[in-house]
């Protein structure tokens, strides 16, 4: 049984000026849809709520799904844009442009989420490996540290 590998095809351009305008009108709702969520999204991690954060994923998922799909449709349509809506277009990269600083600013914010849950994770593994290793003195007169290989393994609930 063989299938055929699906292959990706380019959208069709636009045809229309109606085309166009619908094109455009849908492309600003999802970008608009998209930048709630994402806003929403930032402001949790921020103020630590990461669970209710996470719950936004298939939200943001399906809409991230649009947005690509429409501009993938706008890129095989610029040569009709810039003929039938230039003003339209102008708008839409100016949007898009302001879509992309909201985005460099989640993304510096779920970095550092990151970075301080993971510097969470390593400090408490330390603090169990230290406790759990003999207290004792070395050949030059210093206390020893852990091994961090013979550290315990360290167990997280995302229950609460």
């Amino acid at each position: 049984m063989t299938s055929a590998p699906h292959a990706l095809t380019s959208p069709p351009p636009v045809a229309t000026a109606a085309e166009a305008e619908e094109l455009a009108t849908h492309y600003a709702g999802v970008m608009d849809a998209l930048i709630g969520v994402i806003q929403q999204e930032t402001d949790l991690v921020r103020v630590g709520r990461l669970s209710q954060a996470a719950t936004l994923g298939q939200a943001k998922t399906e809409l991230a799904r649009l947005y690509i799909a429409d501009t993938l449709r706008l890129r095989a349509s610029q040569a009709q844009f810039a003929r039938l809506a230039p003003a339209t277009m102008a708008d839409l990269v100016r949007r898009h442009d302001s879509f992309r600083a909201l985005l460099q600013i989640n993304l510096t914010v779920l970095a550092t989420a990151h970075a301080v849950s993971e510097g969470i994770v390593r400090g408490v593994s330390e603090e169990l490996a230290r406790k759990a290793s003999p207290q004792t003195y070395g050949a030059n007169g210093h206390a020893t540290t852990p091994d961090r290989r013979a550290a315990p393994p360290l167990a997280v609930s995302r229950t609460a």
